[in-house]
C-alpha cells in the first residue's frame, strides 16, 4: 500500500501538484486513515517522494583516492538525476520555505519540519580525500564552498536563471568544484 501510494503522489507532483495527505488518499481511492497510517502529514510524504527520486543519489560511494574526480563522480551522477525529478524536488523546496515562512512567523505548526539534503554527508565523502591535505578547519569551508555548487538550489538557478540545459548545467558545476578544489589543494594546511 506504501508503495502504491508513494506512486500516486509522484504521479500527482510529476502533474504539477503537492497533494495533502487528505488529497493522496482521494486520488488513490484509499481511505484517508489508510494514508495518514503510512504518511501522517504532508512532510512525512513529501520527504518520502524526495527519498524516492534522490535514493540513487543518497547511495553514490567512489572507489577513486582523488578528491576533484570524486567530486566530479557525485555531480556527473546526481545532476540528471535531479533534471529527471525536478518536479518533486521543487515541490520539496515549495513545502520546505513554507515552513519556513511560518515559522519565522511565529505561526506554530503541528506539523514535523521537512528536513530537507543529504548534502554535507555526500560532500564530505566526495571531498574525503583531501581532508588530510589541508587540514580540518579548510576542509569544512571546502564543504560549505562545495555546497554552493552542488543541489537542488543550484540546478534550479542555472536552470531558471541562465536557461541552461543539463550539460550546461554540468559543465558549470563540475567546473566551479574543481576551481573549489584546486585552490584548497594550492593553500594546503
Amino acid at each position: 500500500m506504501r508503495r502504491t501510494l508513494l506512486a500516486k503522489a509522484m504521479e500527482m507532483m510529476a502533474g504539477g501538484m503537492t497533494p495533502s495527505v487528505a488529497e493522496l488518499a482521494e486520488a488513490a481511492e484509499v481511505s484517508r486513515a489508510t494514508a495518514y497510517r503510512y504518511f501522517p502529514t504532508q512532510s512525512a510524504l513529501v520527504a518520502a517522494v524526495v527519498d524516492e527520486s534522490l535514493g540513487p543519489i543518497l547511495q553514490w560511494k567512489s572507489e577513486t583516492s582523488d578528491a576533484v574526480s570524486r567530486v566530479d563522480e557525485l555531480l556527473l551522477h546526481a545532476f540528471p538525476r535531479m533534471e529527471e525529478y525536478e518536479v518533486q524536488l521543487r515541490a520539496a523546496i515549495l513545502v520546505s520555505l513554507q515552513q519556513g515562512a511560518q515559522a519565522r512567523a511565529g505561526k506554530v505548526s503541528n506539523e514535523e519540519p521537512l528536513v530537507r539534503g543529504h548534502r554535507i554527508e555526500l560532500l564530505r565523502s566526495a571531498a574525503g580525500p583531501l581532508r588530510d591535505q589541508i587540514g580540518e578547519e579548510r576542509f569544512r569551508r571546502v564543504l560549505q564552498a562545495l555546497s554552493l555548487v552542488y543541489g537542488t538550489e543550484v540546478f534550479l538557478v542555472l536552470k531558471d536563471i541562465w536557461h541552461l540545459e543539463i550539460e550546461e548545467i554540468l559543465q558549470t558545476v563540475r567546473w566551479t568544484a574543481r576551481a573549489i578544489l584546486r585552490q584548497a589543494i594550492a593553500d594546503g594546511k
